[in-house]
């Protein structure tokens, strides 16, 4: 099976090395580009989503991948729909892992719960440079919270890196998604707190967005890549399968 992995919010491709090394131990085939505007380092961050997905489509085009398939974490699943827009004809099957799944004209940020876009808002409005951070105590409680202390800290110290704040604002244009006749997966890591239980979470609000799906679950939360990569790597074959 080959597997083309895109990260979510302050990660880079780098994010997914545990999950490729044990898919790859299995004879899978793997990829995990890094968007546009992601990434340590001096990298250009004034970009905006049409950027990320363009970056995306380069990485598979440039790589000459078909026939693979198309893995989205969190603010991953925007971008992974719209690549699916952009070049159906080479992805196998679409999963989304706790990801978003917006509607045509939705935004990022329209489906996000109010209180983090205010977050967000305060955060880009103090930084003063396009870029918002996720403060560290949110980053513990919300997104690693099956994670002892040392590794919640050693990823938020040297694994994250600001994010393009224009990525989540753009409303995106998804006329065509709603039809492409392409399988669709979503993994739900059931400990996810990442998003607010209920309503406004992840499940099953975005997994009841895409229609006829397969569902495939895991005990753990939001950034199971690192928490328990040999697992996720187990349920995203699951969740590739034909």
């Amino acid at each position: 099976m080959r597997f083309v992995l895109v990260h979510g919010a302050w990660h880079d491709g780098s994010c997914w090395d545990a999950v490729a090394a044990e898919l790859r131990g299995e004879g899978h085939e793997v990829h995990a580009p890094t968007l546009a505007g992601q990434g340590r380092g001096d990298v250009d961050r004034d970009v905006g989503h049409d950027d990320a997905v363009a970056s995306a489509a380069r990485f598979v085009e440039e790589a000459g991948l078909e026939d693979f398939v198309l893995v989205g974490h969190s603010y991953g699943g925007t971008v992974v729909s719209k690549l699916a827009e952009r070049m159906p004809e080479r992805i196998r099957r679409l999963v989304y892992v706790n990801a978003f799944v917006l509607v045509d004209g939705e935004s990022l940020n329209d489906a996000t719960p109010p209180h983090y876009v205010e977050l967000m808002n305060h955060v880009k409005a103090e930084r003063g440079d396009g870029t918002v951070v996720l403060p560290y105590p949110i980053w513990r409680e919300g997104f690693m919270n099956d994670a002892d202390d040392a590794l919640a800290r050693d990823v938020y110290e040297n694994r994250l890196s600001p994010h393009p704040v224009r990525t989540i604002e753009d409303k995106l244009e998804l006329k065509i998604f709603p039809t492409l006749e392409l399988p669709r997966s979503f993994v739900n890591c059931t400990d996810d707190i990442a998003l607010p239980p209920g309503e406004l979470g992840w499940f099953p609000r975005f997994y009841l967005r895409l229609g006829l799906c397969r569902l495939v679950q895991l005990p753990g939360g939001h950034e199971t890549m690192f928490t328990n990569p040999a697992l996720l790597a187990r349920k995203l074959v699951e969740a590739g399968r034909d």
